[in-house]
């Protein structure tokens, strides 16, 4: 049986638990497509009044740590947080070109992109040891109970890494948010839609929570 992505990198990897910076780090986590780069979008305009990634329909757009530096955020209370935003490429088990070439993409596009695709996941999950807090971002609409989502959260767990919960795209039809509370009842989940701005309110006030 072949093992998965997600395995033979955590192999080559090592990390120190003790290693947090005094800099607040925030990363965004999640499967391809589940909106982090929208929702990256959405944090960046509203305090920077700028976008800080590309979106699109074909999974893994984000190949590349995105960084934004000296994100203000206030609350009603008058409370501040200051912080680097970190859009990461969507963590996938298994990336294979054909899935791009379903997409509309010629071969050897796919295969490039595969490869780069491959590539942000690896450093994806080498950034987990710089993060300070993380929003892991799923899709409302799919099903929460995926290898992927399990083992994001588990390797957020191992390292003791503060997580908020968003469900994306609770504009969806199908979104179901009761289904992902159920799914991991020991985080705080938040059901907004990035795209639309819904909710985005109480996703900020959760913000201040996780970095407390």
């Amino acid at each position: 049986m072949v093992k998965s992505l997600w395995q033979k990198i955590l192999k080559k990897l090592r990390f120190n638990p003790f290693s947090r910076k005094s800099h607040i780090k925030l990363g965004l986590y999640g499967p391809p497509n589940g909106g982090k780069s929208t929702l990256a979008n959405k944090i960046s305009m509203d305090w920077l009044g700028e976008e800080m990634s590309a979106t699109s329909h074909i999974p893994h757009e984000t190949r590349e740590i995105i960084i934004k530096e000296q994100i203000n955020l206030k609350n009603k209370k008058g409370k501040e947080l200051t912080f680097s935003l970190v859009d990461t490429p969507g963590i996938a088990t298994k990336i294979d070109y054909e899935e791009f070439i379903k997409k509309g993409l010629k071969k050897t596009e796919a295969k490039k992109r595969a490869k780069e695709a491959t590539k942000g996941v690896i450093d994806s999950i080498k950034w987990l040891d710089d993060m300070d807090s993380v929003v892991v971002v799923l899709d409302a609409a799919e099903d929460p109970y995926s290898q992927v989502n399990i083992t994001i959260l588990g390797n957020l767990q191992a390292r003791d890494i503060p997580v908020l919960i968003v469900a994306n795209k609770v504009d969806l039809k199908k979104a179901n948010l009761d289904l992902i509370k159920a799914a991991f009842p020991q985080y705080e989940v938040v059901g907004i839609s990035a795209k639309y701005g819904k909710n985005i309110e109480e996703f900020y006030e959760q913000i201040f929570k996780l970095a407390q």
